[in-house]
């Protein structure tokens, strides 16, 4: 699926998703989520990135009871020239 501007997404619960901006300008999105919570995950990865790498990511799917696929991300970049924002 691909989202213009203005559009509205609705991600299933219990579905595989990613998502991206493949355009050169800024995006912006509203996420909903519900029920609450799950947003902390979000704000543990931007105080630290590295929680989405090695044991620490492992640590925080558990918490929250996520599911993911960490070996397709690499594949997913090179397919669609994207660079995943990890330092390390």
């Amino acid at each position: 699926m691909y989202a213009e501007k203005g559009d509205l997404v609705f991600k299933p619960r219990d579905q595989w998703h990613t998502f991206w901006n493949a355009g050169d300008g800024p995006c912006r999105i509203l996420e909903i989520i519900s029920p609450g919570g799950f947003e902390h995950v979000f704000k543990e990865m931007a105080e630290d990135p590295e929680t989405m790498t090695g044991e620490a990511a492992l640590a925080l799917d558990a918490r929250y009871g996520i599911e993911a696929d960490y070996d397709s991300m690499e594949r997913l970049c090179e397919e669609h020239g994207l660079n995943f924002p990890v330092e390390g």
